[in-house]
């Protein structure tokens, strides 16, 4: 098979392909032919080095068909969805044709959509809800605030906070864009930036999904009511940690803040299972959701595609297709 490689891991790298064999069952793991997979953020600093854990392989999520299953957990030929688990990181990821996978981390898929199609939906998705239901536990009605809502996990939380009942605020670095978050159902699009607690439309926000990260988490504290939360579920402004961080201090008395890590997905407690795929799917394909692939690139174009998604011009999320 044939599998993209970091020509030198743990620095700027710059891909290769090679050809190396197809991934043999193991108990406890799927083998899966992968058809297509979503870039995602991780694996820009994966590419840099950036990361802490990097696998030559890159790749945290995919579609396809499973190709064998040593437990019999999934039937071989059935449709699949894989997310994290330690792809790209601690073993080979999806950037391959086929790629070995634990089965927590493993979920089925029913659907016509295209590969395309379904590799624009499982990390995004997953994490997404996970961030929004489970950590931010939102309800109908309630005033939610996401910064960084044109990035494709953006975009998802867009879809399924507004489509759950929310009155959506979503914020963007570049305002040419706030048509597309109106267009997917947001009441308000502010531009991201400094100080954005002091230049919000209204105060009394039951909730925020700060999907920018640490860069301006400290001001995210600062725009809810009194019993409202916080989640963090991005990088968006870079992987630098906050300095001088002192709760007791700086942090808003009463407010809730918490984190939502894909990387936790498949361990006790944060299964894969928990996330309403199937659902997701269908209402994806029944229109309910937005969330056809902003670019598709070939298998063999992994470094055109790489380069779109650094520099902010997939505007969602882009996909890559494997094979038919």
């Amino acid at each position: 098979m044939r599998a993209i490689f970091l020509s030198t891991p743990g620095k700027p790298s710059t891909y290769v392909f090679k050809d190396i064999p197809i991934p043999e069952a193991l108990p406890g793991h799927a083998v899966i032919q992968v058809k297509a997979f979503g870039l995602n953020h991780a694996e820009v600093h994966m590419r840099k080095g950036e990361w802490p854990e990097i696998h030559e392989i890159s790749g945290i999520e995919c579609v396809g068909i499973v190709h064998s299953c040593a437990g019999n957990e999934f039937a071989v030929g059935m449709k699949v969805a894989a997310i994290m688990g330690g792809m790209g990181r601690t073993i080979p990821g999806s950037y391959a044709e086929y790629t070995r996978v634990r089965v927590g981390n493993v979920v089925s898929i029913e659907s016509d959509l295209s590969w395309e199609e379904l590799a624009a939906i499982p990390e995004s998705y997953a994490t997404a809800w996970s961030a929004l239901f489970r950590n931010l536990e939102l309800k109908e009605g309630q005033k939610l605030l996401i910064r960084g809502g044109t990035s494709s996990l953006g975009h998802a939380a867009v879809n399924l906070a507004v489509n759950a009942g929310a009155r959506v605020t979503a914020t963007t670095r570049n305002l040419d864009r706030a048509a597309i978050l109106k267009d997917l159902g947001v009441h308000e699009v502010v531009l991201e930036g400094p100080e954005l607690s002091e230049r919000l439309p209204y105060k009394g926000f039951d909730t925020v999904l700060d999907l920018v990260g640490n860069s301006v988490v400290m001001d995210s504290l600062e725009i809810p009511h009194r019993g409202g939360r916080v989640c963090i579920a991005g990088w968006l402004g870079g992987l630098a940690p906050i300095k001088e961080f002192n709760p007791l201090l700086q942090m808003p008395t009463g407010v809730h803040l918490s984190f939502f890590g894909s990387p936790h997905f498949g361990m006790p407690g944060i299964e894969v299972s928990d996330v309403p795929m199937q659902k997701i799917v269908e209402d994806v394909a029944k229109g309910r959701y937005k969330a056809k692939p902003s670019q598709v690139f070939r298998f063999e174009d992994i470094s055109k595609a790489h380069e779109a998604l650094e520099h902010g011009s997939g505007n969602g999320k882009i996909v890559v297709k494997v094979s038919k």
